[in-house]
Formats: structure tokens, C-alpha cells, sequence
């Protein structure tokens, strides 16, 4: 809902919400933006010809499935459909303020040390303590936070292995990300090709090397092997068999299946999330080799 205020509406945004007849928690639940900043407080003033947007009250979000709690870091298996951090619609619905409730802890506790867009399934890593931030923070810069991801593009990339380096930007859209856009920076993927499905479609091993926003889905879209269901980047929505059936998936077909950091004592911390159910049954369909899931979380990919 969007309210252009007028004279009569009220000088705060308790009053523009009132006149409005939105819901009570819109506020406390961060779906209220005052233009484009969000609004903290119902007292905030407003002014004639301010712009209030309320977003939704979003569907209940699923529960945290916590993989690992362990020297101030804390592990979530994220389905897809919840976004990892706030966004239009507020921050009662994200995976931080679902782990924090699971866990029984403020949010404000909690930190991302990486994000997973919204239609995104996998690991998620939150640090609880400065020195368990710290820690994974070194660990980025000295390449020992590893990640490994599993896709499905709709068609293999040439070569079958290598590594996607074209610097990402933003694109005309501000929200998406492009090769070569404005103030583009470096970027990295290593890639393979571990299985092929009986209609081209191929299961890729990726590891992100730098970790910028929508880094994956960017590169393997440039590379010609956009992934199903990433609408965004030019991955099919759809896909027709052999013999007529269609397949949808309303996700993109990426999967954060692993992820190694050091643990407080210096040994190597790994963290696995099983394959979800819905990317399962789409390379079922696509005839592919279910012993796939498991070589591409392990396969070379340099």
C-alpha cells in the first residue's frame, strides 16, 4: 500500500497508519519505508507530499533447521523462499529473526557472514560473538571459508571446467547484477561439469571465490548456462520433455551444499545440507543420476 500524505492525515507516521487503517505490527515488523528509508519508530514525523509504502504482511516463514551451533557460529539449512536478511517486507520473516527465535536470543546478536538470495536453498553461516566474526572474517581473506554449491543449468557450459572471472556490476535494474556493469569489481568462480540429465540439462559443482551479489547465477547465465528456474538471468521457468510433460520449479535450481571455516582451535569446521526435496525430484524427472548430488558436492573443480 502506498499513502501520498495530505493535509488531515497527521504529523506522524502513527497517524498516516491510522488514517490508512494498516495493520498494527507494520512498524515493529519493518514493513513501513518513509520514501525509501525504513521507519524504526511510529513517532517519526512526516511532512505533506511524503510518500509512506506498507509492505504485505508476509506468509509465516518456515522453522530454522539449525545444522550446527558450535564456537560462536551457528549453521541454518535456509529453504527456498525466505531471504537471509531484510527487505521490503520486512525482518520478522527473514532467516536471521527465525534462527534467533529457534535459539531463543535477540537478532541483533546474530550476523551473516553470507548471504543466500531468496530463492536459494542451503547453508547459511551466523556468527554469535565477535571473535567467532572475527575468525570467519580472516578466514575469507586467506581463502579458507570454503563454499560449495551445487546448480542445475539448462545446458552445459563450454569448457566443461574452468573458471568464470569476468567482473560483476549493476545492471540497469539496481537490484540485479550484470558482467561488466556499472562499477564493476573483480569476481571469481570455479565450475564443473559433474552429471548430465538425458534431455542436456547439467549439475554443476561451483565455488565462489569472491562473494559478490548474485555472483553464481551472473556467471553461468554469461557462460550460456543460465540456471532453470532463475527467471532474472534468463533460465527457463519451465521445461518440456521428450514426451510432451512440462516441468516448473518456482526456485532457482542452486543449492548451498557444503561449507568449511576453522573452528576455534585452528581444525577445519564442515558443515552439509542435503539435497531439497524439489531439486531431487527436478533432476529425477530430467533423467539424470541420482548418485550426482553427492559427486558434485566432492568433484574437482581445479
Amino acid at each position: 500500500m502506498r499513502w501520498i500524505v495530505r493535509p488531515g492525515d497527521g504529523s506522524t507516521v502513527r497517524d498516516v497508519l491510522r488514517r490508512a487503517r494498516a495493520d498494527d505490527d507494520a512498524v515493529r515488523d519493518g514493513r513501513v519505508f518513509l520514501g525509501r528509508r525504513r521507519v524504526r519508530r511510529p513517532e517519526e514525523p512526516v511532512r505533506l507530499d511524503d510518500v509512506v509504502d506498507v509492505a504485505p504482511r508476509p506468509d509465516a516463514p518456515p522453522a530454522a533447521r539449525i545444522l550446527l551451533q558450535k564456537d560462536g557460529v551457528v549453521a541454518v539449512d535456509k529453504p527456498a523462499g525466505i531471504p537471509t536478511i531484510g527487505d521490503h517486507a520486512g525482518v520478522a520473516h527473514t532467516l536471521v529473526a527465525v534462527t534467533a527465535r529457534a535459539l531463543g536470543i535477540d537478532p541483533s546478536r546474530l550476523h551473516p557472514t553470507s548471504r543466500l538470495d531468496r530463492d536459494v536453498s542451503g547453508i547459511v553461516l551466523f556468527t554469535s560473538t565477535k571473535a567467532a566474526a572475527g575468525r570467519l572474517a580472516r578466514a575469507r581473506a586467506t581463502g579458507s571459508y570454503e563454499r560449495r554449491y551445487v546448480a542445475i543449468a539448462a545446458r552445459a557450459p563450454e569448457p566443461g571446467r574452468g573458471l568464470w572471472n569476468a567482473s560483476i556490476g549493476r545492471a540497469n535494474n539496481p537490484r540485479h547484477r550484470a558482467v561488466n556493469g556499472v562499477d564493476a569489481v573483480p569476481a571469481a568462480t570455479l565450475y564443473a561439469v559433474c552429471s548430465m540429465a538425458d534431455v542436456g540439462a547439467a549439475m554443476l559443482g561451483v565455488a565462489p571465490v569472491t562473494g559478490r551479489t548474485h555472483q553464481i547465477r551472473v556467471h553461468a547465465a554469461a557462460a550460456g548456462a543460465a540456471l532453470v528456474g532463475d527467471r532474472v538471468y534468463g533460465g527457463p521457468a519451465r521445461l518440456t520433455l521428450a514426451g510432451g510433460r512440462v516441468l516448473e520449479l518456482p526456485r532457482i535450481a542452486l543449492h548451498a551444499a557444503r561449507v568449511a571455516v576453522p573452528d576455534a582451535r585452528g581444525a577445519t569446521l564442515t558443515v552439509a545440507s542435503p539435497v531439497p526435496d524439489e531439486l531431487a525430484a527436478l533432476w529425477a524427472a530430467l533423467g539424470g543420476d541420482p548418485g550426482a548430488w553427492e559427486a558434485s558436492t566432492s568433484c574437482a573443480l581445479d
